[in-house]
């Protein structure tokens, strides 16, 4: 069973930056994609970005120019840098994974990101 562990989430205020940092537990090259997804209350879960084995990165249009999606080879790990921070982007974020052998999806516990003053 694959385990996809978040962390990063925290209150900050508008404007401002936030890293989430997701570690699988298995090597990323394992997975098809990888990618951070997210949920906002009595909303549906949305994709935010997400980073193919490829190398190809796609992003929603609502983060993009402020979100950056990379990965960490040294520490395998997938970061979102989220910049310009908003309310709107108030949610808890969760990282996805596809499996390269069986295209099963993982999903992380989620991690708390709120904006505001």
């Amino acid at each position: 069973q694959v385990q996809l562990v978040e962390s990063g989430g925290a209150l900050v205020q508008p404007g401002g930056s936030l890293t989430l940092s997701c570690v699988p537990s298995r090597p990323i090259s394992n997975f098809y994609s990888m990618g951070w997804y997210r949920q906002a209350p009595g909303q549906e879960r949305e994709m935010v970005a997400r980073r193919f084995r490829t190398g190809t990165i796609n992003y929603s249009d609502s983060v993009k120019g402020r979100f950056t999606i990379s990965r960490d080879s040294t520490n395998n790990a997938l970061l979102l840098q989220m910049d310009s921070l908003k309310p709107e982007d108030t949610a808890v974020y969760y990282c996805n994974a596809y499996s390269i052998m069986t295209g099963n999806p993982y999903w992380g516990q989620g991690t708390q990101v709120t904006v505001s003053t």
